[in-house]
C-alpha cells in the first residue's frame, strides 16, 4: 500500500485576501496586504486593533438548505465554503466514486469562539433556559467534518485534529497517509478558523503575541524584519481534494500537484514558544523530505511558517538552515505569505499550501511584504516585496502551533 501516489485535484480558499482560492493567490502575486482596521467587533478597549477579517463572505449559496448555516458558527461557515470549492474545482463529486472510499478531515484550531461567546453572554445574562439547543454542536471543532460528509454521503475515514497553527497541515499529511494506506481514495482536507473576536483578541493579544501597529495594519505583518513585534490574527479556510493517482486518471481528473511529503514532531520544550534552536522543526522538515525521497537541493521554495514574532522567525530560519544545510542559503528560496494574510491560526497550511501548488503552476514565488530592514539573524533569501519568476518543481509548507506541534507538507509537479 505504501507506493500508493497522492495527488491534488481541487483546492478551496477564503482569506483576508479573497473570498476565493484565484483571487487569493493573484493578490499574493501582487504582494497586496488583506491586513486592516478590524470592523467586526468595537475595539475601543482592545490593545490590539487590526486583523486579517474575510470580508463580503455569504454561507448560505453553500449549503444545501440556506437555513442549515443559521445553526453552525463562522468556522463551520469558511470551512464548509472553502470545501465545496474544492469538490467543485476537482469535480470528485460529478464522477460517482464509491462514496465510502471518500474521506473528509476538515479541522479547526479553536473552533466555535464566537457560538460559545454569544452563548455564555445569554447564559449569564438571561439564564440558562436562553441557552440554544445547537451551542454544543455548532462549538465543537469537528463538525464541520461531519456536516459536509453528510451533505455529501462521503462515508470514508471522518475526523478533525486540533492542533492549534499546525491544524491545516496535519489534517491534509493525515488524509495522504491514510490514502497512502489504503484506507481511503480520496479526502477533502485543510483547516478554518474565525477568531476574530472578543476572546480571540483578548487573549492573544495580553499573551503579547500580537502586532500592536495601529496606526499603519498593512505594514504591521512583516516576518524577518527587524521591527516586527508580533503576529497579525487573521480569518480564513483553506481546504485541498486529496486523491490516489490511480483513481484520479481513472475519472479523467485535472492533476494540480503531487503531494509526496509529510512531516511532523513535538519540540517537546515550551507551551508557546518554539524550540530556540529550530531543532523540532527541522526533524519535521527532514521527515518530509525523506518521505518524498528529495535531497534538499530537489526543493525550489519553501512558504516559512513566518508568523512576524521576535523569536519565532529566527527559529524557523535556524530549523531551516539544519534542514537544508548549504543549499538553505545556496539555492532556496523562502517567503512568508503571513506577510499579506496574517496568522489563520488553524487555517494557516490550507492557504498555504494553495501558494506552493501555485509556485508550481505559474512558476512564481509570492513574496515577503514589509520586509525592509532584514534581520540579521533571519539571513536566508525570503524574496523581499516583490514577487519573483522561479521555475519550482518542489515546495515545502511549513506549519509550528502552540503546544510544539509541528507539521510539514511538501509537493512536487506532476
Amino acid at each position: 500500500m505504501e507506493n500508493r501516489r497522492v495527488v491534488v485535484t481541487g483546492i478551496g480558499a477564503i482569506s483576508p485576501l479573497g473570498n476565493d482560492a484565484p483571487s487569493t493567490w493573484e493578490k499574493m502575486k501582487a504582494g497586496e496586504s488583506g491586513i486592516s482596521l478590524i470592523e467586526s467587533m468595537d475595539t475601543t478597549d482592545y490593545a490590539v486593533k487590526i486583523g486579517g477579517e474575510v470580508r463580503g463572505f455569504d454561507p448560505a449559496p453553500y449549503f444545501a438548505n440556506p437555513k442549515d448555516a443559521r445553526r453552525m458558527d463562522r468556522y463551520a461557515h469558511l470551512s464548509i465554503a472553502a470545501a465545496q470549492m474544492a469538490l467543485a474545482e476537482s469535480g470528485l463529486n460529478h464522477s460517482n466514486p464509491n462514496r465510502d472510499r471518500v474521506g473528509v478531515m476538515l479541522g479547526s484550531g479553536i473552533g466555535g469562539l464566537g457560538t460559545l461567546e454569544a452563548n455564555h453572554t445569554a447564559l449569564l445574562n438571561r439564564g440558562p433556559s436562553r441557552v440554544s439547543p445547537f451551542t454544543i454542536p455548532m462549538m465543537i471543532s469537528n463538525i464541520a467534518s461531519g456536516v459536509f460528509s453528510m451533505e455529501h454521503g462521503f462515508g470514508g475515514p471522518n475526523m478533525a485534529i486540533v492542533t492549534a497553527c499546525a491544524t491545516a497541515n496535519h489534517s491534509i499529511g493525515e488524509a495522504w497517509r491514510m490514502i497512502k494506506f489504503g484506507d481511503a481514495d480520496a479526502f477533502v482536507a485543510g483547516g478554518s478558523e474565525a477568531a476574530i473576536l472578543p476572546m480571540g483578541l483578548a487573549g492573544f493579544g495580553n499573551m503579547k503575541a500580537l502586532s500592536t501597529r495601529n496606526d499603519d495594519p498593512t505594514a504591521a505583518s512583516r516576518p524577518f524584519d527587524t521591527g516586527r513585534d508580533g503576529f497579525v490574527m487573521g480569518e480564513g479556510a483553506g481546504v485541498l481534494v486529496l486523491e490516489e493517482l490511480e483513481h484520479a486518471k481513472k475519472r479523467g481528473a485535472d492533476i494540480l500537484a503531487e503531494l509526496t511529503g509529510y512531516g511532523l514532531s513535538a519540540d517537546a520544550y515550551h507551551l508557546t514558544s518554539p524550540h530556540p534552536e529550530g531543532v523540532g522543526a527541522a526533524r519535521c522538515m527532514d521527515m518530509a523530505l525523506k518521505h518524498a525521497g528529495l535531497n534538499p537541493e530537489d526543493v525550489q521554495y519553501v512558504n516559512a511558517h513566518g508568523t512576524s514574532t521576535p523569536q519565532g522567525d529566527i527559529c524557523e530560519t535556524k530549523a531551516i538552515k539544519k534542514s537544508f544545510g548549504a543549499w538553505a542559503k545556496d539555492g532556496l528560496v523562502v517567503s512568508s505569505t503571513k506577510s499579506m494574510t496574517g496568522h489563520l491560526l488553524g487555517a494557516a497550511g490550507g492557504v498555504e499550501i494553495l501558494a506552493c501548488i501555485n509556485a508550481i503552476r505559474d512558476g512564481i514565488i509570492p513574496p515577503t511584504i514589509n520586509l525592509e530592514d532584514q534581520d540579521p539573524e533571519c539571513d536566508l533569501d525570503y524574496c523581499p516585496n516583490t514577487a519573483r519568476e522561479l521555475k519550482v518543481t518542489a515546495a515545502l509548507s511549513n506549519s509550528f502551533g502552540f503546544g510544539g506541534h509541528n507539521a510539514s507538507l511538501l509537493v512536487q509537479k506532476f
